[in-house]
Order: C-alpha cells, then structure tokens, then sequence
C-alpha cells in the first residue's frame, strides 16, 4: 500500500514478473502505475507489504537527457557513474549505436536528436546500467503517432535481442499487447490489480494481428466498464466494438 497523506495511490497490489518476461500495465489516470514503477525501483517507500526484486533501472516519461553531453555520453552515463572512466563508457555506448538507429550521432547534442532517437538514447543508457529489471514509465507517450508506432517495433527488436525483465506502464492499451508477454489492467485509484491478460503470440508482433485487436478490445471493454479512460489514447471503434 502506498498513500499520500489522505490519498490512497496502491492498496493490495501484488503481481509476480518472471525472469525475461514482459509485463505491461495499464490503467486509468491516477491509478498508481507510475507509483508502482518507483516503488519497485527503490526510489519510494510502500507504507505496507515487500518488493522482492534484484536491482531494478527506471527510464521515465521524459528523456531525461543532460544538453551539454553528446549522444555517446548520455547513453553511457550509468556505467560512468558506476565507475567506469568517461573513455570506457563512451566506447561501450558507441558500439550499440549502429543496432539501435544512432550510428553518425554519437557526437550530437539532445537538441540536435529527433523525439524518436532521444528516447533510443535513453533506454541504451538505461540498458547499459546493467540491472537485470528495466521499468519503463510511458517510454513513447510524448511521442506523435506514427513515431510512437515505429519505435514499439524497434523497442520489441532491441528487446528480443537482449531481453531482460521488463516492467511497462503504457497509456496505449494496443502497445501494451504488442511488447508484452502479459497485461495486467489496474483499477482506478487506489489501484490494484483486476485483470490480467496472457499474449501466447511469440514477440515481436504486428497491431494488426488477430490476438492483438482481439486481447485489446477486451481491456479496453474492462477499462469502459469502470467509467476510466486514458489519458493521450483513443480508443478506435473495432477495440471497444461489443
């Protein structure tokens, strides 16, 4: 349980996530999720119950990037906190440029970086901090459309490649179905868990695919049910058809 003085954020959350499983979770605004992910990454302190959890890196919202330090820097940060020198941090990063879409801009600025590759440099930082739980928090939310679409596929790529165990809050219901393994669905505050949906399709897979449509025009009927709606996500007229 967590609560903020009066407010009740979590109240009787439990969820278990398998080692290299990806557990998507969803639900409406104020539900706790992003609480949830701090939690467990040991940035806050539940007022009752247990984290067992080794290590765990949180990517936020926003990218988070520092503006006077190249591309290759950021995304080197953690291992050059963790004591590497600026020189074997830079290295490490630069060789994963070429996999995740960066190569040419190792030397650039956050300003001079698209959205799309801003938030590429922030999951290769939060990847090569080394711990084996990545949280992400909305990684894509304040991306466009079709940039957000394009990089749910390479994030499935860059996860089928080196997969780790993965927590995702996500406001877009059919992007928690595309990365997941499972997706659990929270209810409005305080929240907890109410539903949860298994993916049997192998990752990485297409919106378009049959269990996809199908799993989220059932979320998003259990979210409509509840009178929640997410913030930023539309939901098209076949995901809530009854």
């Amino acid at each position: 349980m967590k609560a903020y003085g009066a407010v009740r954020a979590l109240d009787g959350l439990s969820l278990h996530v398998e080692p290299g499983e990806v557990v998507a979770v969803v639900g409406p605004s104020g539900c706790g999720k992003s609480t949830l992910l701090e939690i467990v990454c040991g940035l806050l302190e539940a007022d009752s119950g247990t984290v067992d959890s080794p290590a765990a890196a949180l990517m936020p919202q926003r990218d988070a990037l520092l503006p006077w330090l190249t591309a290759e820097d950021n995304a080197g940060l953690a291992l050059h906190v963790g004591g590497a020198t600026a020189a074997e941090a830079r290295a490490a990063a630069r060789s994963h440029f070429a996999a995740f879409g960066l190569e040419g801009f190792e030397r650039a600025r956050p300003s001079e970086l698209s959205g799309g590759m801003r938030q590429r440099v922030a999951f290769l930082r939060t990847l090569l901090s080394g711990r084996p739980v990545l949280c992400l928090d909305e990684p894509f939310g304040a991306l466009d459309a079709l940039t957000r679409v394009q990089l749910q596929a390479w994030l499935a790529g860059a996860l089928a490649r080196e997969p780790r165990t993965t927590l995702l809050v996500t406001h877009d219901v059919e992007e928690a179905v595309v990365l997941a393994d499972r997706v659990l669905v929270l209810s409005p505050r305080p929240g907890r868990v109410v539903a949860e949906h298994v993916v049997t399709s192998p990752r990485p897979r297409e919106r378009s695919g049959d269990e996809v449509r199908e799993v989220a025009a059932r979320i998003w009927r259990e979210l409509l049910a509840t009178g929640s709606s997410l913030p930023g996500a539309a939901a098209s007229p076949k995901a809530v058809r009854r």
